[in-house]
C-alpha cells in the first residue's frame, strides 16, 4: 500500500484542527404543507438567491405536502408537476412525504422528474409500486456533515391521511420507533436534523425520545411558530401556517464540533420586495388555463366559514341524488373561505381538489352517526357537514376537543327515527375511512366537483351566509 509522504499527513492534521476550533454556522431555510401555491415562488425564489449569495452553502427543505390545493398544479397534464419544476429550478435539497403527496398516483413520476431526493424512513413501496425513497441523506456542508432523517404521520388506520386505495402496495411503520432506530446517524454526523410530517404534539413527543435529534423542521398541522418556541429536551422544532404563512430561515453554530447556538427566524415571503423574472415567467406559463377562468355562478354574500361551504357542497349532493341527508368531511372542503362574486371553475377545483366520486349509502340513523363518529374519531374538528339534517353534538366534559355523544335532529328541529333508513349522498372517501355496513357504499360514475359545479350553475347564484348545522352543545 502506498504511504502519503509524512508533510501530507502533518498538513492535513493541522487544516483539520484549525477547522475543528473555529465557529461555524449551518443556514437551512424550510417550507411545510406548500400546497402548491405557486404564486408565492418568485418571492421565495428571490428570497433564496439572496441568503445563496451570502451563504453558497445553504440548505432548503420541505417537510412535505408540497401538492394539493391548487388545480394549476394539482390538475396539471402530469399532476403536481408545477411543483417539482419550480422546486427543481428554485434548488431544493430535499423534501419528506407528506400524506397529500399520495392524493394521486403521480408519484413514482414526480419522484423520478425531482432533482431532490424524498426522505422518508417509515415508508416502504414495494417494487411495483415505483418510488424511490431513501431514510436519510447526509449533505456536506464545507467539511460539516448534516443528517436529515425522514418521517411521515400514520392515522388511526395505519397510513397517512389519504385514500386507502392511494396508498396499496406501500407498507408503513411506527414513526416514534422506526425513527429510535437511526440514532446511529447523530453518531456519524455534526448535525441531526429530523424532516418531520407529524404534527406539531408528536413532533414535541420525537424531541422527548429522542434528545440526539438536534431540530426537527415539522409540518402537518400547518401551526406557526415563532422565535420565542422553546427547545423541547434540547431540540428546536420549526413550523408554518400552510401555504407560504412564512418560512423558516435557521441558524445552527458549532464550535468545537458541538452546537453551541440554534436560531429560528420566520420570514413572511409573500411580503418579500424582490421576484425572481425567471420562476415568475415559469408560474405564469403554469397558471395560463382559460377553462379555469370560466365563470359558473354567484356568490351573493361572501362565505366567511368553512361550514358554509361544507353547507353547500352536502346540499349539492343531496340535490344530486334526491337523498335524504349529505354530509361532506371537513378535510374535503380545502379553502376556508370564498369572497362574494363571480364563482370560477378555478373556485371549485380549490374547494375540492381530490377528484373524489359521490357515493351513495342506505343507512339507518345509528349506523349514520356510527359513521361520522369513527370518520372522525370522536373529534369534533372532524366532524361532517351535513345537509338535510342539523346535529346537536355533546362534548365530552373531561376532553373539550372529543365528542361524547350525538343527536340527530330534521331540519325543523324534531329528533330523527333513529331505526328508519335514510338514504344518505357523501363522497368516497368518507365510507373508505369508517365504519360502515358491508357493501353499503354504491359508488357513482359522478366526480364531487361536477356535481358542486352544476348545482351553482343549476341555481345561478347562491347564499350561504350564516348557515350552521352543527350546534355544540
Amino acid at each position: 500500500m502506498r504511504r502519503r509522504p509524512i508533510f501530507t499527513v502533518f498538513f492535513s492534521l493541522i487544516l483539520t484542527l484549525a477547522t475543528y476550533g473555529e465557529k461555524r454556522e449551518i443556514h437551512i431555510l424550510s417550507a411545510n404543507d406548500m400546497h402548491a401555491t405557486l404564486e408565492v415562488f418568485p418571492q421565495l425564489a428571490a428570497l433564496i438567491d439572496s441568503l445563496r449569495t451570502a451563504d453558497p452553502s445553504l440548505l432548503v427543505f420541505s417537510a412535505g405536502d408540497n401538492r394539493t390545493g391548487n388545480p394549476l398544479n394539482d390538475k396539471y397534464e402530469i399532476p403536481a408537476y408545477p411543483m417539482v419544476a419550480l422546486m427543481n429550478q428554485v434548488g431544493f435539497n430535499a423534501s419528506t412525504l407528506g400524506n397529500h403527496e399520495f392524493d394521486v398516483h403521480s408519484l413514482s413520476r414526480l419522484v423520478g422528474l425531482s432533482n431532490f431526493r424524498y426522505i422518508c424512513s417509515n415508508v416502504f413501496p414495494s417494487d411495483t409500486v415505483g418510488i424511490q425513497l431513501v431514510p436519510c441523506q447526509v449533505f456536506d456542508v464545507e467539511g460539516l456533515k448534516v443528517g436529515v432523517l425522514g418521517a411521515i404521520q400514520l392515522s388511526p388506520q395505519g397510513i397517512p391521511s389519504t385514500h386507502p386505495d392511494n396508498v396499496r402496495g406501500i407498507r408503513f411503520t411506527n414513526p416514534l420507533e422506526t425513527i429510535n432506530e437511526y440514532e446511529w446517524l447523530s453518531h456519524e454526523c455534526d448535525v441531526t436534523i429530523l424532516l418531520s410530517h407529524l404534527g406539531y404534539e408528536e413532533d414535541k413527543t420525537v424531541a422527548a425520545s429522542c434528545p440526539w435529534l438536534d431540530m426537527i423542521i415539522g409540518g402537518h398541522t400547518h401551526t406557526q411558530l415563532t422565535e420565542s418556541e422553546p427547545l423541547h429536551n434540547g431540540v428546536l422544532i420549526t413550523q408554518n401556517k400552510n401555504k407560504f404563512g412564512r418560512v423558516t430561515y435557521t441558524t445552527l453554530t458549532l464550535e468545537n464540533g458541538e452546537i453551541i447556538d440554534k436560531r429560528a427566524e420566520y420570514i413572511e415571503v409573500r411580503n418579500y420586495p424582490k421576484r425572481n423574472p425567471l420562476i415568475e415567467a415559469m408560474v405564469n406559463h403554469f397558471s395560463d388555463n382559460a377553462e379555469f377562468k370560466r365563470v359558473i355562478g354567484v356568490a351573493e354574500t361572501p362565505f366567511k366559514e368553512r361550514e358554509e361551504l361544507g353547507c353547500m357542497v352536502s346540499d349539492a349532493f343531496r340535490e344530486k341524488f334526491n337523498a335524504d341527508i349529505a354530509i361532506e368531511n371537513p378535510g374535503g372542503v380545502r379553502i376556508d373561505s370564498l369572497r362574494a362574486g363571480d364563482i370560477s371553475v378555478l373556485d371549485v377545483l380549490k374547494m375540492d381538489p381530490f377528484d373524489n366520486h359521490a357515493v351513495i349509502l342506505n343507512l339507518t340513523g345509528y349506523e349514520l352517526v356510527e359513521m361520522m363518529l369513527t370518520y372522525c374519531h370522536n373529534s369534533i374538528f372532524s366532524f361532517p357537514f351535513v345537509s338535510g339534517m342539523r346535529c346537536d353534538i355533546t362534548l365530552d366534559p373531561l376532553n373539550e376537543k372529543k365528542i361524547q355523544s350525538v343527536t340527530l335532529l330534521t331540519p325543523n328541529g324534531k329528533k330523527m327515527n333513529m331505526k328508519r333508513k335514510y338514504r344518505v349522498a357523501t363522497n368516497n372517501y368518507i365510507p373508505a375511512t369508517s365504519k360502515v355496513p358491508e357493501g353499503a357504499a354504491q359508488l357513482m360514475k359522478e366526480l364531487t366537483t361536477d356535481i358542486i359545479m352544476e348545482f351553482i350553475s343549476k341555481h345561478g347564484s347562491v347564499n350561504y351566509q350564516g348557515v350552521q348545522r352543527l350546534r355544540i352543545k
